[in-house]
């Protein structure tokens, strides 16, 4: 008996918060679905609906904790590691035709220990697929993606997505390169949020030179950091010192007070913040920010508890939207870069 439902990846550790997060949008949608999962194995699996149901009720774009989203085909258990191709092609059952194939693995410790014997596998299984017609010769994004997931040597997965409903990097990670010269490992975590968080249009039209930004509780500087590399003015609000090399750009300029008192002259383009307080404080302070038209657009990241971490995120939200008292976009992600946080994107609804 076939297994499929949805497989979703997120940070290990996190498997419990995603896990609430699929069974409230399914339990929104009234999909009787449940969760399945095993602490540390950097993925959950929702269970009990079919998958195209699923897939089509909870987009990738919705999900906070996962970090990439899969139409669950099938759970291949106990596999000959003499024989695994013929399983799978059973598994698949010579239905469906893929643009391309992806075997991988969770991000797991266990996991990535595979990937030597995903990528041989994957090498095996393109001619096997391609002489039964299931896999095109060249990659072809209008068609699903095939995906075969290594949980163990004798343990797969096999799942599919399309181009726009996934996230475009593997396993929901990119790969951005740290540029020496940052004033501090955070500066990541902006550079990933502008890239995850914004479609291309918007970073075209809400990141410009001449804008200007404030950045609430900015010390050592690595968020103005990035800013002014998009030539962005920065006004940095923090009591503590900023970095010689952020303040070496020419286009920051520091306050010394408090990121939570301190308010602008005018109305900014851009608000940051990746203050470390309790996530409702934030919430209710980056609303304040829209709700008095300090701000068009902001990131921000909620410092979450290390229990029921879904349930205040799903809170701090809807608090935070109240609040603004406007029409607003957010979306919100637990980016790579991230740890026991999630970083936010809102603008204003226009």
């Amino acid at each position: 008996m076939s297994t499929e439902g949805l497989l979703a990846y997120c940070r290990p550790g996190f498997e419990p918060d995603l896990a609430a997060e699929l069974g409230h949008h399914a339990g929104v949608q009234g999909i009787p679905a449940y969760a399945k999962t095993e602490r540390g194995s950097a993925f959950v699996m929702l269970l009990g609906a079919p998958r195209d149901l699923l897939a089509e009720a909870i987009p990738y774009s919705q999900l906070v904790f996962g970090r990439q989203k899969y139409a669950l085909i099938d759970a291949l258990e106990d596999l000959d590691p003499l024989d695994r191709i013929s399983p799978v092609l059973e598994a698949l059952g010579g239905k469906g035709r893929y643009g391309d194939l992806s075997v991988e693995t969770p991000d797991s410790d266990d996991a990535r220990q595979l990937a030597g014997l995903a990528k041989a596998f994957g090498n095996a299984l393109r001619p096997a697929l391609r002489k039964r017609g299931m896999l095109t010769d060249k990659p072809n994004p209008k068609l699903p993606m095939l995906h075969v997931v290594f949980v163990r040597n004798n343990h797969l997965l096999l799942a599919s997505s399309t181009a726009g409903d996934r996230s475009p990097w593997p396993m929901g990670i990119p790969r951005l390169k740290q540029d020496s010269r940052a004033p501090s490992r955070s500066a990541m975590k902006l550079d990933e949020a502008l890239a995850c968080l914004m479609t291309p249009a918007e970073r075209m039209d809400l990141i410009s030179e001449g804008m200007a930004a404030a950045d609430l509780g900015a010390s050592p500087g690595g968020w103005s950091w990035v800013l002014a590399k998009h030539h962005i003015r920065v006004t940095a609000i923090d009591n503590g010192p900023m970095h010689p090399d952020a303040l070496a750009t020419g286009l920051i300029e520091h306050i010394r007070a408090d990121g939570f008192q301190w308010q602008p002259a005018r109305t900014l383009d851009w608000m940051v913040c990746d203050m470390v307080e309790t996530p409702s404080k934030v919430a209710r302070r980056m609303a304040q920010w829209f709700a008095n038209g300090w701000c068009r657009n902001a990131i921000f990241n909620l410092k979450l508890p290390m229990k029921k971490r879904w349930q205040e995120t799903a809170l701090c939200l809807e608090l935070f939207e109240a609040q603004c008292g406007k029409p607003m976009r957010i979306r919100a992600k637990q980016l790579y870069h991230d740890r026991e946080e999630i970083t936010v994107f809102a603008r204003l609804d226009k």
